[in-house]
């Protein structure tokens, strides 16, 4: 142990999340408020270096070690955790709220790990937290539930086996950077990219967010993608393979959202396609692309939680979540329909708001390098992003033709977290200063310039033109979208009844030719030992006495010799 002991931050949120479990009415929601509040406070008393260590299994372990990465993600955790409970305040599952704060008290706890072991212990509270907060939520989410732990427990398996190797590779636990030049660190790497919702497995995410409560998927929007980011920004910085993995993402998530019907999976699309930006920042891997990964980490919480609550009011006022059957709910949720503006024009990256600020850095940086190919394709993806998530959403859930629906605005807790959220999105993007303080690096980026100004607004206005120009083609019908999750959701489904049905056959079989054995050795029993059987019958003394001497006399001839 070493220097005064600090307790982690992140099990301030873990404990209150237990005691959140058995708590009721006013007590809970002081708690809700309160924890991250007391978090935020904790997280800024951490100083730089290992605050704590200790041993563990003849390994140094240091479950916290601060400095400005470390610190920038958990405060934006708990920021989100505080806006999670304030929107959440109306919602009655115990359980959900329970789970959603050891959720995010388990990342916080990531941010902080300074060894692998402590971020494998942390990384697993996480998954355990996020499926209890998905099995809360609609008629399907116990199903979909169940495809996201499975997901999960192989990723952590997955990660287990790289931490395990790296540590006998390396005789140390510590968590520092690291290329993937061995086996142990490709499985470290491939379980970090599985949480950052990258291929091939990237459907775990809109298979099962969109399954969560109205109030569950805007803690799940939040913890488990940028958790990963944070690790991949700690671990493999500057890895190449990081910008064809983020490419592939970014693409990957406006195709799919614009074939969307469900306006939670076009959001929940929209995450594995904002992570994809961080990810080929953080392959890139320059001081201005670093910084750009985690300042675009810390401004996506906040719009995406914004947006996540806008369509939470519209599923919990309506109880619809499909676009076909939304329409016109400007008329009677007109706050909730502006905050969703803002978070759309945040995450399109419009100027004055947050997203502007944050993601130009990762597009310089890829300029700043000459990677014209990768700035061109970014700059296509942001022209993609306001189609999907800065158009389509707003539009088809409050601007489309009249659906005759004529919902109130929600309760005030939910307006209250949608504003607190949107002058966040707003005060970022006009004093971009503030969130470059924070930073890991020194910053020396101007966002506001003219031609940065200019040239984004020519993109989003033509973007938006199109927009108009194909909304026939558009607009989304009741169609299902096949995803990679087909292969086993669908095939994989297949293979399974397949496999049921040939190993019952066989197993038929098996028990039948068992039995038919079991009934032989039985007859053949009765047949030598039952009333009539030859062991059965009466033997004459003397030729008893013979065997017996016989016998006696062969194990004496054994034993003496």
């Amino acid at each position: 142990m070493s220097g005064t002991i600090v307790i982690p931050p992140g099990l301030i949120l873990i404990m209150v999340g237990l005691l959140i479990a058995i708590t009721r009415g006013h007590v809970r929601s002081i708690m809700l408020l309160a924890a991250p509040v007391v978090t935020l406070i904790a997280v800024w008393s951490v100083p730089d270096g290992v605050a704590y260590s200790t041993q563990f299994m003849g390994y140094e372990i240091a479950p916290v070690k601060g400095d400005a990465l470390s610190r920038l993600f958990a405060t934006i955790f708990a920021i989100m955790a505080f806006g999670g409970g304030l929107f959440s305040l109306n919602r009655e599952n115990n359980t959900e709220l329970a789970a959603a704060f050891v959720y995010a008290g388990s990342a916080v706890g990531v941010a902080f790990a300074g060894d692998l072991i402590s971020v494998f212990i942390f990384w697993e509270l996480m998954a355990i937290g996020s499926t209890i907060v998905v099995w809360c939520g609609r008629d399907g989410a116990q199903r979909a539930g169940m495809r996201y732990a499975s997901i999960h427990l192989l990723g952590g398996v997955i990660l287990m086996a790289g931490v395990a190797g790296e540590i006998a590779a390396t005789g140390s636990t510590a968590f520092n950077a690291m290329q993937p030049d061995s086996l142990a660190r490709w499985l470290i790497l491939a379980g970090f990219l599985i949480n950052a919702g990258a291929p091939p497995l990237s459907a775990w995410l809109p298979d099962a967010y969109p399954e969560a409560s109205w109030s569950g998927m805007v803690f799940l929007s939040a913890f488990t993608t940028k958790t990963a980011v944070y690790v991949l920004l700690r671990g493999f910085p500057g890895a190449d393979i990081l910008i064809f993995v983020g490419l592939f993402m970014v693409f990957y998530g406006i195709i799919y959202a614009i074939l969307e019907n469900d306006m939670r999976r076009i959001l929940a699309y929209s995450i594995v396609n904002q992570v994809g930006f961080m990810v080929t920042g953080i392959g890139i891997g320059t001081t201005m692309a670093l910084n750009g990964a985690a300042a675009h980490a810390f401004t996506h919480i906040i719009y995406k939680a914004l947006l996540l609550m806008s369509a939470g009011s519209v599923l919990y006022m309506t109880g619809k979540s499909k676009c076909t059957d939304l329409g016109g709910l400007f008329r009677t949720m007109p706050l909730t329909c502006v905050c969703g503006i803002v978070g759309a024009l945040a995450i399109s990256s419009f100027p004055l708001t947050s997203g502007f600020i944050s993601k130009s850095m990762i597009s310089q940086a890829s300029a700043d390098e000459h990677l014209v190919i990768v700035w061109m394709l970014l700059a296509a993806a942001s022209a993609g992003v306001f189609l999907h998530a800065g158009i389509k959403f707003p539009w088809f859930v409050f601007f489309q033709k009249d659906s005759g629906l004529r919902p109130s605005e929600p309760p005030w807790n939910m307006k209250a977290s949608m504003v607190l959220f949107s002058i966040l999105c707003i005060w970022i993007g006009v004093f971009p200063e503030q969130l470059y303080a924070l930073l890991p690096a020194t910053v020396n980026y101007v966002p506001y310039t003219a031609s940065h100004v200019v040239f984004q607004l020519q993109l989003l206005l033509f973007s938006g033109l199109a927009f108009f120009l194909l909304l026939g083609w558009l607009k989304r019908t009741l169609t299902i979208t096949l995803d990679i999750d087909w292969f086993y959701r669908g095939l994989g489904r297949t293979f399974e009844r397949a496999f049921h049905y040939k190993t019952s056959k066989v197993w038929g079989i098996a028990v039948e030719r068992a039995y038919r054995g079991v009934v032989r050795f039985v007859e053949t029993l009765y047949r030598h030992h039952g009333p009539q059987g030859i062991l059965a019958r009466t033997w004459p003394t003397g030729s008893m006495a013979f065997w017996t001497t016989l016998l006696l006399g062969a194990y004496l001839i054994a034993y003496y010799l």
